[in-house]
C-alpha cells in the first residue's frame, strides 16, 4: 500500500514487514504523520528541526532620533526594527523646542514690572577660579559659532595644555550635537556663552524675534548642562538698545573683544596664531572654532602665549565676578584703564 504522493518518499510501506512491525508501521502512519504535517502548515521547520534548542537571534536596540537631536534606546512601544532589505522608516520630527514666556514680577521692588524669567535665579557654573587678573598676566581666549566638528579636537588641545576658554554657543548647533559636547566643556571647566539660536543680525529682527533667538538658546543650554549662563555674544558684534534691553532682562553681559584674529576670513592658522598672540594682558580674543584652520593654530598660540607668561581664563575669572547684565564689555576693566 502507497500513500498519495511520491512512490520513492518518506511515506512509502516498505515491501515486506513482519506482522509486529506492521503494526508499528501503522501507528507512525497514522499518528506521527499527520503530526508532521499540521506542523509544516503552521509554517514550523521539520520535525527534525524541532529536537534539541536554538539559541533566539539578538537585535540590538535600535535608536531613535529623539527632542532636540538627542538619542535614545527604544523602549516598549516604540519603533520597531525594519526587516532585513526594507526600506528605514523616517525619523520621527522632534518637536520644536518651547520658548520660556516672561512674566512680570509683582511690585513694589527694584525688579518690579520686569519679565522674570523661569532660570533668573539659578546658580551659574560654581567651576570659576579665583584669579587677580589685576595682578597676574591674564587672556581670554574666545570661540564663536560651535559646536562643530572641530571643537572635539580644539577640547583636547586646551586639555593638554591645561587651559580654560569661554565658547560662545549657537543653540541650533547645540540641538544638533545632542549636548555631550557642552557637558564636556563644563566638566573641564570652559564657560559658555550664548551666541543665539541662529546667528542673525539681532537689530533686524523684532523685540520679539530678539528675545526668541536668546531665550530659546538659554533654555536649551539649561537642560542639557544645568548652567545658567550669564555671557553673550551678538553675531557679527552688531547690537543696539533693544538687544541690550533683552540681555539684561535675561541677566546676560554683552561681551565683543579687544584683538580679532579675523580668522574665519584668513583660514591660514600661523596668521591666525599671530594675530592672536598680539594681545596683550587682559584682552578678549575672537576665534571660531568651526573652522580647522583655527584649531591648528591653538597649540602654537598656547606656547606663544605661555612662554610670556600668561595664565589662560575664562571670561567670569578675567573680570573677576559676573559682568553687568546689558552692558558691552571689550575687555578687563583694568586693562582699559591703562
Amino acid at each position: 500500500m502507497i500513500l498519495r504522493g511520491d512512490p520513492a518518499g518518506p511515506l512509502a510501506v516498505p515491501a515486506a514487514l513482519s506482522g509486529g512491525s506492521m503494526r508499528v508501521w501503522r501507528v507512525w502512519r497514522v499518528w506521527v504523520v499527520p503530526v508532521a504535517l499540521l506542523f509544516a502548515l503552521w509554517g514550523c521547520t521539520s520535525p527534525i528541526a524541532l529536537v534539541g534548542s536554538v539559541e533566539p537571534a539578538t537585535v540590538a536596540s535600535p535608536l531613535f532620533a529623539g527632542h532636540a537631536g538627542f538619542e535614545k534606546p527604544a523602549v516598549p512601544g516604540g519603533p520597531v526594527p525594519a526587516a532585513p532589505g526594507a526600506p528605514a522608516a523616517p525619523a520621527p520630527t522632534p518637536a520644536p523646542l518651547p520658548v520660556p514666556t516672561p512674566t512680570a514680577v509683582p511690585g513694589p521692588g527694584p525688579g518690579a514690572g520686569r519679565p522674570h524669567w523661569a532660570w533668573d535665579d539659578l546658580p551659574v557654573s560654581p567651576r570659576a577660579r579665583r584669579i587677580d587678573c589685576e595682578r597676574i598676566k591674564c587672556v581670554a581666549l574666545t570661540f564663536d559659532d560651535g559646536p562643530g566638528a572641530y571643537t572635539g579636537p580644539l577640547l583636547d588641545i586646551l586639555a593638554r595644555h591645561r587651559a580654560r576658554a569661554t565658547f560662545f554657543v549657537v543653540g541650533r548647533m547645540v540641538s544638533e550635537d545632542g549636548g555631550s559636547t557642552l557637558r564636556r566643556m563644563v566638566a573641564e571647566g570652559h564657560e559658555l556663552g550664548n551666541h543665539t539660536w541662529d546667528h542673525p543680525q539681532l537689530p533686524a529682527l523684532s523685540q520679539d524675534g530678539i528675545r526668541e533667538e536668546l531665550g530659546r538658546t538659554q533654555w536649551l543650554v539649561k537642560q542639557v548642562t544645568g548652567i545658567t549662563m550669564i555671557l553673550m555674544r551678538p553675531p557679527y558684534g552688531l547690537t543696539d538698545s533693544r538687544v541690550a534691553a533683552e540681555s539684561r532682562q535675561l541677566g546676560l553681559a554683552q561681551i565683543m573683544w579687544d584683538v580679532d584674529t579675523l580668522d574665519w576670513r584668513d583660514q591660514d592658522p600661523s596668521l591666525v596664531a599671530q594675530r592672536a598672540t598680539e594681545a596683550g594682558p587682559g584682552s578678549i580674543v575672537l576665534m571660531h572654532d568651526i573652522h580647522a584652520s583655527t584649531v591648528q593654530a591653538v597649540p602654537r598660540m598656547l606656547d606663544d602665549f605661555a612662554a610670556k607668561g600668561y595664565r589662560f581664563v575664562t571670561l567670569s575669572e578675567l573680570y573677576g565676578g559676573r559682568p553687568a547684565p546689558g552692558r558691552k564689555h571689550y575687555g578687563s576693566p583694568w586693562r582699559l584703564r591703562r
